[in-house]
């Protein structure tokens, strides 16, 4: 079978189906929807791939907004004894604080606060950019009668590598022979490039609920006959354990860990007080902790300084504690022949090209910034590859000499379960004026959902996909080689001897119940959960 005519098959599909996926990404886009609250999103693809001939389950692992979508084709027998089953996802979280319109100057979604969620990486591209993939390989295996399997997920709650630890617990990727990890490029030199040897970290991530349930037990006047509620102390209550929580977190990060190995841990207020200025103590409060590491034992530290700091925290405010994790990685883990395998076919591809039009809108963008507009605003790195060697060779500089994984996403979990490649596209990325300037998010959010300026990465990481795998499927070799690597690096596969398996417990359930932002419906329409705000606050006469 011609290998090389079946890729310029799956690049013809994608091609000719240019404006139906360009839509796609669009509507995604334009969705915006947050971590756990991706509903228009999800049912968006799930729609999309039973119209394509797909086998959906819906709400996979118990998240509603996650999918787990199959198709398979019988094929001619081929050199395989079984046909490879082959996997991918689409993620399609957004960020609050991100809202931006696809303009060149900062401008929230019509009819949304700023404050409201938007692309940033952008994960809308990201997940189309894997369908159409997919969707091109599905093509050219009917046309042509390939066996195989098409595994696509729908991954919710990236942002925080959320569903990815959940799919795997439940052994969702224990089936697959192969699976694909995209992400545009977020940092250089990772663009045009696979990660061979250095990987993302884990990430762990964690909530904990101050309840003051029992308000009573802290200061009752036992000569009154009734409580003397406005003359009373009240008990301190949620508020103040979340804020004791904040402080000596902030006071403690020291004695967590060393200053070493490019650790980070950061923190959001889902759920604030409860209580109107009154004598009434705050009844509940809830914080968020995500941590990042480049080894798990280091996070079993920091989240056992967190679990000491809540209970204290607690204590003192006459609070009951509850904690939740939301996620448990484990350090990503490598496979040098799939990468390479990877990288041969961007090498024919070749990296994005930039049209004029996408120029045009750069060139608004830098002029609304009172920055002159350059003949060319991208950097050469959103077209130029660079060899996963020398890639890997530029980022350890930027480590230290003891670690082996830098920054964190959930898709590592697949990387325990099936060879798995993560490769970058080359995004829209603007030149800066001078050494040390830096545009503001808005501008990058902006080229994320014009279609002119993102549907070129979402076309080479569709077409690297859909070769890459037809490479899986008519050579053996090249699967034999991914697959013993994989059974070298885990001590004999799945449960060997160096596998580390998921880190969540049996028990666990996905946070979904959470206090996550989203958009709401009330009797003024849908609005964000934190409302449009006036630009400017007046200072009050004195």
């Amino acid at each position: 079978m011609n290998t090389d005519r079946l890729k310029l098959a799956a690049d013809a599909w994608i091609e000719n189906n240019r404006p139906r996926w360009s839509d796609w990404c669009a509507t995604i886009w334009d969705f915006g929807e947050p971590v756990w609250r991706e509903y228009r999103s999800a049912r968006f693809y799930i729609d999309l791939l039973r119209a394509e001939g797909f086998d959906v389950e819906e709400g996979s692992a118990g998240m509603p907004t996650a999918f787990c979508a199959r198709w398979s084709n019988p094929g001619d027998p081929g050199q395989y004894a079984e046909a490879p089953v082959l996997g991918g996802y689409a993620e399609y979280d957004a960020i609050p604080g991100n809202c931006q319109a696809a303009v060149p100057r900062q401008q929230a979604r019509e009819g949304l606060s700023r404050f409201a969620a938007g692309h940033t990486d952008p994960h809308s591209a990201l997940g189309i950019g894997s369908l159409i993939g997919f969707l091109a390989l599905k093509h050219v295996m009917q046309e042509n009668r390939i066996a195989g399997t098409l595994v696509f997920f729908g991954e919710p709650a990236e942002k925080v590598c959320g569903s990815k630890p959940f799919h795997a617990k439940a052994g969702y990727y224990d089936e697959l022979d192969a699976a694909f990890s995209f992400h545009p490029a977020y940092m250089l030199p990772l663009s045009n490039t696979c990660a061979r040897g250095v990987h993302c970290g884990a990430n762990w991530g964690k909530v904990y609920t101050f309840l003051c349930d029992r308000p009573q037990d802290w200061n009752v006047n036992a000569n009154a006959p009734i409580p003397l509620a406005h003359a009373t102390a009240r008990a301190p209550g949620a508020t103040d354990a979340l804020m004791q929580m904040y402080m000596t977190s902030k006071l403690t990060r020291e004695s967590m860990w060393a200053h070493s190995g490019a650790w980070s841990l950061n923190e959001a207020i889902l759920i604030g007080g409860q209580a109107t200025a009154d004598n009434l103590a705050p009844h509940i409060s809830q914080i968020a902790y995500a941590g990042r590491a480049p080894k798990s034992e280091m996070l079993e530290r920091i989240f056992a300084v967190l679990d000491k700091n809540a209970r204290l925290a607690g204590e003192m405010a006459n609070c009951r504690v509850d904690a939740g994790w939301v996620s448990r990685t484990r350090p990503g883990l490598p496979n040098h022949a799939f990468a390479d395998l990877t990288y041969n076919n961007l090498e024919r591809i070749g990296g994005p090209i930039m049209p004029e039009e996408a120029k045009t809108f750069a060139r608004d963008i830098q002029a609304n910034l009172g920055l002159d507009p350059m003949d060319n605003p991208f950097l050469a790195e959103v077209s130029d590859l660079i060899t996963p060697q020398e890639a890997e060779r530029k980022l350890r500089a930027m480590m230290q000499a003891d670690v082996d994984h830098f920054t964190n996403d959930d898709y590592v979990e697949y990387t325990w379960h099936t060879p798995t490649v993560r490769f970058f596209i080359g995004r829209p990325m603007l030149t800066p004026p001078h050494p040390g300037y830096q545009y503001p998010d808005w501008a990058m959010n902006a080229l994320g959902g014009y279609p002119a300026a993102i549907d070129p990465m979402t076309q080479v990481a569709g077409r690297t996909i859909a070769s890459t795998a037809l490479d899986l499927l008519t050579g053996p070799e090249h699967l034999a080689a991914i697959q013993d690597e994989f059974r070298q690096r885990t001590g004999g596969g799945i449960g060997g001897s160096s596998w580390v398996p998921p880190q969540l417990d049996a028990e666990t359930t996905p946070p979904i119940h959470y206090r996550w932002p989203e958009y709401v419906s009330t009797p003024r329409g849908e609005e964000w959960s934190i409302g449009l705000q006036p630009e400017t606050i007046e200072t009050p006469e004195t």
